[in-house]
Formats: structure tokens, sequence, C-alpha cells
């Protein structure tokens, strides 16, 4: 009865250390989590015990999974020597028996610090001395230019429009076109009478987007639309008045300051192609 249990109990261990040496050979672990003297010892303890043809095989199973264990410890340590790797637990050893002094020694002959000493020597004087008497004076060098004279006179309308500071036509009236655009858009491409920021504004050109996008805070400040902004989805609406708030100069009003840059403006383009 006694024999039969202790066979019982070795054919458990047995499997327990091929199922070991398995997972050391499929996961690449660290071959020496293996300890090859206590698996040769349970082999030996056992082997004794064995008559039937299946324990047998068993043990040799055993044996063949060890010997690829230690086939592994050994390319291990081959590995580890040619890469120069230095176990940590050795080096903190080794530090530790040293000492301080040690240390210190042996960073003072192994440090090779690099000096440059830089100084300025007779021939670079000379070179500077040089170059200065060949400059000419300073009243020389720094002569006193009068400035151009340039006639000044009142600017025509003309002239104004030309140069893209005025428009053809009034402020007011322009900003009532842009107004009246506004709702057309709305009506057109808008929903719940309101319409996206950028698909109003945006423009085949960059400057046209800008102008329009200025034209925009105007109509929000003279109280011809308003907007309406939503943090959690990014997105910014306008929204036109049916007719201009007269009574919008009596509130106080918060400037809202949205950046149209030129790289929106190419973002806002590749999402209208696509």
């Amino acid at each position: 009865m006694q024999s039969k249990r202790t066979r019982k109990l070795g054919r458990e261990q047995l499997r327990r250390i091929i199922e070991t040496c398995k997972s050391v050979e499929e996961r690449s672990l660290n071959p020496f989590l293996v300890n090859v003297d206590e698996v040769i010892s349970v082999i030996k303890e056992y082997f004794p015990q064995w008559e039937l043809s299946e324990d047998l095989c068993l043990d040799a199973e055993t044996i063949h999974h060890l010997a690829s264990v230690i086939k592994l410890q050994s390319e291990w340590v081959k590995h580890r020597s040619t890469s120069l790797y230095t176990d940590p637990f050795l080096l903190e050893d080794k530090l530790t028996r040293i000492g301080k002094e040690g240390i210190v020694n042996i960073f003072l002959d192994a440090w090779h610090p690099t000096v440059q000493l830089e100084q300025i020597s007779l021939h670079s004087l000379a070179e500077g001395i040089k170059y200065w008497k060949s400059l000419l004076p300073l009243d020389e060098r720094w002569k006193e230019f009068s400035p151009e004279k340039s006639e000044t006179g009142p600017a025509t309308r003309e002239e104004l429009i030309r140069q893209r500071i005025l428009r053809d036509k009034a402020f007011s009236e322009e900003l009532e076109d842009f107004w009246r655009e506004l709702r057309r858009n709305v009506g057109e491409k808008g929903k719940d009478g309101k319409i996206r920021y950028w698909d109003f504004i945006g423009a085949e050109t960059y400057e046209v987007t800008v102008h329009k996008a200025f034209m925009t805070s105007f109509l929000v400040t003279y109280g011809y639309a308003t907007l309406e902004i939503h943090p959690l989805e990014e997105e910014i609406f306008i929204k036109p008045y049916e007719k201009p708030l007269t009574e919008i100069g009596e509130k106080q009003l918060v400037s809202i300051p949205i950046a149209v840059t030129a790289e929106d403006w190419m973002k806002w383009k590749r999402d209208e192609l696509e």
C-alpha cells in the first residue's frame, strides 16, 4: 500500500517537473529557474519504484526535458558572456565588498576628462590690430544722410479704395448686404435657423475667409446675429436675427475670440473636399 502511494506521488512530481521544463522551453524564460540538482535527486529517488512501462516512459520524458533545459542554460551563459553581461546582484555584492575608497580609486583610474585651454596668441593680437587699423574713422563710416523730403496731403476716397482701406460702398450698406447673405445661407445650408460658423465664413481663398470672419464679428456686435457655442462638441454656430436688435447697445457685450488661422482654413478645405 505504501509503495502504491509512493509511486503515485512520484508520478505527480515528475509531471510537475515536465510542465515546468516545457514552460521554460516555450516561453523563453530564464532556464535557471529550474534547479537541475533538485530535479535529478527527485528522479533518483523514485526510479527504483517504477515497474510499469508507462512509469519508465514518464521518467525518460522527464530526463529528456531536463536535458533541454540544461542546453538552454548553456546557451544562456554563452550569450551573457559574449555580451559582457554582469548580473546586477553580483555587481551589488562586489561594490559592497570594495567600499567607498575602492570605488573612488577605480573611478579616478577610469576617468579621463577632456580639458581644453583657449588663450589669445601673439599672432591673433597682431591680426586684430591690423584689422582695426584698416578701418575708416568713425566720422567717415557714419555719415549723416539727410532724410528724403515727402509731400503730404489729404488722401482722396478713390485712393483709399484703391489701397483697400475703404470700400466702394458705405460700411453700413455692406453690413446689411452681408447680413442678407447670412440669412440666405442659413435658409439654404443651415438647420434650425442657424449655420455652422466655418460653413458660413469658409471661402475659396484664405483672404476672403478672413474678411468674412471680420464682417461676422460686426454682425454679432451690432445685433444682426448671435453666436451659439457648444464647448463639449467643440462647435460654433451663427444665428441671424429676423431684424437687428436696436437695444443691443444697452447690454454689456462679451468678447468671444475665435481664431481663423491658415491651418484652420486648410483643415476646413480638406473636410469640404472629402
